[in-house]
């Protein structure tokens, strides 16, 4: 790092998902906090691009697309789309290339970068098989929350120490408020995820919804997909003054979450989108541990339940109390 000793050029590899990429975010406030001329740019999957954004640390994004090119390896367009991919990597001159992302997929990405190629080693990494890719290794120790992790792997491949607590440094998108968007107090009710086993029972959410109403707070229920848009329906009709939205993309819904007097989720990258824009947030768990992949923990944040053990509405509404948020 000599000839760039105080702004190091640095490429970030964090392709997916939602929750891990923002998990990711804490290492740009550490490298700037250390190098406050560092260059910083991230490839990340397309779907995802909106959140290295919402860091103003980070100067450019190259998005990846490998969910779609695997779907349609055989068609020209793909293979044209790796190509420019390709190019535009091989144009930038990095300092050093980290794979925080620790699987073969990413390291695979990552090779064509002009840069020392930094990552786990074979005992730290998910996949050990993409330590052999990378030019430089370095252990991190498992079971620790994966925000940890990530700063700890950037933190000796650039050789600070790290000190203080993680600071996720992200804004709210500079879009205009919808007009659905209510004006008075308002709490993000999170309950879709991506398997069934980790959904809380609706007779919970309308309890919870119904307690919220009497306190004068309203609930807004975010969808994705035609299932959970079928979802979200079902519970508006059954708790009072609720809101289902129009379909929104990662912009709008950090836009949603961050003006929102509290959020409560179940295990879904939204809910750590809420944690990361400083929101009061209550993680609720029914099929995975929240000790390593949860909220990050912080004053404003809370997990409750684990595998097997879902929390009951009391206990949501105590954490919110808790967190001053009702």
């Amino acid at each position: 790092m000599a000839h760039h000793a105080d702004s190091p050029r640095i490429l970030l590899v964090k392709t997916t998902s939602l929750g891990d990429v923002l998990h990711n975010l804490p290492v740009i406030s550490d490298i700037v906090r250390h190098y406050p001329g560092a260059q910083i740019d991230w490839m990340v999957e397309e779907g995802f691009a909106a959140l290295p954004r919402l860091h103003p640390a980070v100067r450019n994004v190259i998005p990846v697309a490998v969910r779609r090119w695997r779907k349609q390896l055989f068609s020209a367009k793909t293979w044209r789309e790796i190509g420019a991919f390709r190019k535009t990597l091989s144009a930038q001159q990095y300092d050093f290339a980290i794979d925080t992302q620790g699987l073969f997929k990413s390291a695979l990405l990552m090779r064509g970068a002009n840069g020392l190629r930094c990552g786990m080693d074979k005992t730290s990494a998910r996949e050990p098989l993409a330590a052999s890719m990378y030019q430089r290794t370095f252990t991190v120790a498992k079971g620790q929350h994966a925000v940890e992790r990530n700063r700890q792997l950037v933190a000796q491949a650039l050789g600070y120490a790290l000190d203080g607590p993680a600071e996720f440094g992200i804004r709210l998108p500079l879009i205009p408020s919808p007009d659905w968007l209510p004006q008075g107090n308002y709490v993000a009710l999170l309950h879709a995820t991506s398997r069934a086993d980790k959904l809380w029972d609706e007779a919970s959410w309308v309890a919870l919804g119904h307690a919220l109403h009497e306190k004068n707070i309203r609930c807004v229920l975010p969808w994705g997909s035609e299932a959970e848009k079928a979802r979200s329906l079902r519970l508006t009709a059954q708790i009072p003054d609720a809101i289902s939205p129009p379909r929104l993309n990662l912009d709008q819904a950090a836009t949603l979450l961050g003006k929102a007097h509290a959020v409560i989720g179940v295990d879904t990258g939204l809910a750590h989108l809420a944690a990361a824009l400083n929101v009061p947030t209550a993680g609720i768990y029914t099929a995975t541990d929240p000790t390593l992949t949860g909220l990050y923990r912080g004053p404003r944040t809370i997990n409750l339940g684990n595998i097997g053990q879902p929390p009951n509405v009391a206990a949501v509404l105590g954490a919110l109390r808790g967190m001053g948020a009702c």
